[in-house]
């Protein structure tokens, strides 16, 4: 794996209340080999060349010590929002695991957004960060069918092992759920599969679902993502075209009912939907206020 020059790993979110209350955020690695055809982050304006080619950051994790060895707020860092910091990679260099064995040592809380069932393997850490700081794991699902699931994101584990993942992570007690992010306007904007997604969520232990119900399309990740079309869905681009033109925001069609069969599918099982309801519902009092409380 090739390695980039960092000068900081660590950095404020300015939109943290906005997104699952994150207060700082980290990306371990830049690129990513999921291959998932809708990807935002190909976009140019993240200047990542050879985007399906990740690649690691030099000295991350002495990087990251340093930094977070100084900070006095023991917030809620988040990890993998810009490339899924469980990629094949992280197998042979433990980027991510020593990222949270660092966050249990200093008593940082932790969010992590994945598609890859790898994150099983840290269950350990996010127990002990658990013990002392909030947790929040999110997957990103886009589909219940693993065999759209492998056309549109390739390289990563079909659907129903990350539903799998989320009941071990549920059953341990991590606070964990779903991005239903993006749902793809003539693709995955199905009404049957979306109230089946909700209802293995709720078989899984999920405690949330998110969604924008729609995706985002711009520059060469439009480019890529209409080559993909005419690859895997025959005609399918020229709808987009027709439908959308060069619109940045697709909201699928029909969004106002398909959201509503989303929430009432929610409200059935009790899954979290709303921002606010989910960060008040995994955010706990860490446990040095408790003690500091005590006396």
């Amino acid at each position: 794996m090739e390695f980039l020059s960092a000068k900081t790993i660590l950095s404020k979110e300015k939109y943290g209340n906005e997104w699952f209350g994150i207060d700082y955020k980290i990306n371990l690695y830049r690129g990513c080999s999921h291959g998932c055809i809708y990807c935002d982050s190909r976009s140019n304006c993240y200047h990542i060349d050879n985007f399906d080619v990740p690649k690691g950051k030099e000295n991350a994790l002495l990087l990251l010590e340093k930094e977070l060895s100084k900070k006095t707020d023991h917030g809620v860092v988040g990890i993998g929002s810009m490339s899924d910091t469980y990629n094949p990679n992280e197998i042979k260099y433990e980027q991510t695991r020593g990222a949270l064995k660092l966050l249990a040592k200093y008593n940082f809380g932790v969010s992590i957004d994945t598609k890859s069932d790898l994150i099983l393997r840290d269950l350990d850490l996010l127990k002990e960060i658990n013990e002392k700081n909030n947790v929040i794991v999110k997957f990103t699902i886009t589909t219940p069918n693993d065999l759209l699931s492998k056309i549109i994101e390739p390289h990563v584990c079909v659907s129903s092992k990350r539903f799998k993942a989320i009941k071990e992570l549920s059953d341990n007690g991590i606070f964990t759920g779903i991005l239903m992010n993006p749902v793809l306007p003539f693709i995955t904007d199905n009404e049957e599969d979306i109230k089946k997604l909700v209802r293995l969520a709720h078989e899984s232990g999920a405690k949330f679902i998110h969604t924008f119900m729609g995706m985002t399309l711009r520059e060469n990740q439009r480019d890529y993502y209409f080559e993909q079309l005419d690859k895997y869905f025959n005609g399918l681009k020229e709808k987009y075209i027709k439908y959308y033109g060069e619109r940045y925001n697709c909201v699928v069609p029909n969004y106002k009912y398909l959201y509503k069969v989303f929430t009432n599918e929610c409200d059935k099982y009790g899954i979290l939907y709303n921002m606010n309801d989910i960060i008040k519902a995994y955010k706990k009092e860490i446990k040095e206020n408790e003690q500091i409380s005590l006396f």
